[in-house]
């Protein structure tokens, strides 16, 4: 399989996730395999264009298209069955088309992907956006909110559980700081995108000078 066959059949199996969630018991742990298999797929992508050398411009933001219609799809499920906020979708959904506008104006000046020619120059953007390890741990927390947050929507199934009042409050409390803590850092990771994203919105203005390494 070629990278981008791995970021559609993610999309794939995230669709197939949320179709499943909320009906009965067994459709529900179907749901949350398939769910810790659409988030493990993102780091197979990854791993076969560099280890094929098939990394491309294109792969690199169908990348990016992937991780934002899995996440925004999930929270939007869990959204509509009172899991979460109404504000956890749209908060995800405002900082992706943020980021991707500033990467869209970045690739027309001939920067993209998370390599060397990636839009970030500052180590610390690259640390904490491009690096391995946060995207690793990213990857990681997202999978592990939304199979906690499908296991508490599975628990609904389970006549046990509800006879004793429902799930206990230390998991209800920790299912809310998972969540919380897969917000600030999605929110954080933006920081370095809006930060240094700001010149190649000035690029574009009728006054600006060129940004370095534009193309030509």
């Amino acid at each position: 399989m070629t990278p981008n066959q791995v970021t559609a059949a993610r999309i794939a199996l995230a669709f197939a996730a949320v179709a499943l969630f909320g009906h009965n018991l067994w459709t529900d742990l179907c749901a949350l395999g398939l769910t810790i298999a659409a988030i493990s797929l993102d780091a197979l992508d990854g791993y076969l264009a560099r280890r094929r050398k098939l990394s491309t411009a294109l792969g690199a933001q169908f990348d990016i298209l992937g991780d934002r219609v899995v996440e925004n799809l999930f929270f939007t499920c869990f959204a509509v069955t009172g899991l979460v906020s109404l504000w956890v979708p749209v908060t995800f959904f405002v900082r992706g088309a943020l980021t991707d506008f500033l990467r869209g104006l970045a690739a027309l000046s001939g920067r993209s992907g998370f390599g060397r020619n990636s839009m970030l120059e500052s180590v610390w953007g690259r640390r904490l956006v491009a690096s391995r390890a946060s995207r690793a741990a990213y990857a990681t927390l997202k999978c592990v909110c939304f199979c906690v947050l499908g296991l508490k929507l599975t628990l609904r199934h389970i006549e046990m559980i509800s006879f004793f009042g429902g799930p206990p409050a230390w998991f209800l409390r920790g299912t809310q700081a998972l969540v919380a803590a897969t917000v600030i850092f999605c929110l954080v990771r933006a920081v370095p995108v809006l930060w240094e994203g700001q010149r190649y919105l000035d690029a574009w203005h009728p006054a600006a000078k060129p940004v370095a390494g534009a193309a030509r």
